[in-house]
């Protein structure tokens, strides 16, 4: 199967996902939704996931891919591709009803998430959206977006095109801080970048915004020049202090975002090199474009480099 057919296929599969997922939250209440289970090694499992996950498994059993995915046990089987997937990313926004998840998939022949051929996001909005994007590329094909009418299924392009700003005063981006843990410590790197590319605060006045959406949120938000910057440092710090962190599966949409032009790296400006599996810690950055990695990227590794995060 060539990269372009794997990506049709791919987007075949997350939209039945998108559309499982809706119907249960369209049936279900939120308090229903948002039952969960924490008693397993990995991230909380909520009852909306065992929609996406099972739903994943049915549809990929006749491709020719070996599934590396949250919440599914791992597959011991030859294929030509390894799909990473992430079933449903930003779960407890969706269950809770405040925010549009994303169902991730990438593939790739290689062996690490720096090697991904083909990425797929399709968004799983909320139940009063009358729309949802999905974005999806192949490596050296650049990346493309489309909107579908969730009521007539009719298919519009959407550009995917970063944020072209030569900075980052009064846009969004930021580091990521989403749980208990080491937040103190992450918005103190935070801070410590803005004030490098920013100057001290301003009295009265709001220089940058920040948006605490999931992985693969941010990855298409960057992707359609919503964010002009973001990064996850969580691993940095250790899960005994930060608590959960990214994984591999969390970053399956990130080829979106590099063939956008999107400057996708690890927070050393290294490129992503993890492994394809279910536990390793990801710490990564993201850049909209050259001018916005030029001011914030040396200021990011000044502030690591200081607190001793990175050698």
């Amino acid at each position: 199967m060539t990269p372009e057919e794997l990506r049709s296929a791919l987007v075949r599969v997350g939209e039945a996902v998108r559309d499982d997922v809706l119907t249960a939250c369209r049936t279900q209440s939120v308090d229903q939704l948002s039952a969960y289970d924490d008693t397993g090694d990995g991230d909380t499992s909520f009852a909306v996931d065992k929609v996406s996950e099972e739903r994943l498994l049915e549809l990929v059993a006749d491709l020719p891919v070996r599934l590396v995915a949250e919440g599914v046990a791992p597959q011991d089987r030859h294929a030509e591709w390894t799909l990473l997937a992430d079933p449903l990313d930003g779960t407890r926004q969706l269950a809770h009803q405040k925010r549009s998840a994303w169902v991730l998939l990438g593939a790739t022949r290689g062996t690490t998430l720096g090697e991904l051929e083909v990425s797929v996001a399709v968004e799983v909005p909320t139940v009063k959206a009358a729309a949802a994007d999905v974005l999806s590329a192949v490596r050296g094909a650049g990346a493309t977006g489309e909107r579908v009418d969730l009521n007539d299924r009719r298919r519009t392009s959407l550009p995917v095109r970063p944020s072209t700003a030569r900075g980052i005063e009064q846009g969004y981006g930021g580091v990521a801080r989403y749980f208990p843990g080491a937040r103190e410590e992450l918005a103190a790197i935070d801070d410590a970048v803005a004030r490098r590319v920013l100057g001290p605060p301003r009295a009265g006045k709001a220089q940058s915004f920040e948006d605490q959406y999931c992985t693969g949120g941010t990855m298409m938000e960057l992707a359609v020049g919503h964010d002009r910057w973001a990064c996850d440092l969580r691993p940095l710090l250790g899960t005994e202090r930060a608590g959960i962190c990214a994984h591999p599966y969390d970053l399956a949409g990130w080829l979106v975002a590099a063939e956008a032009g999107v400057h996708v790296v690890r927070p050393d400006g290294g490129p992503l090199d993890a492994p394809l599996d279910l536990t390793t810690d990801v710490a990564w950055a993201a850049y909209a474009n050259d001018a916005v990695r030029a001011l914030v990227e040396p200021a990011l590794h000044a502030v690591l480099t200081e607190r001793g995060l990175l050698r």
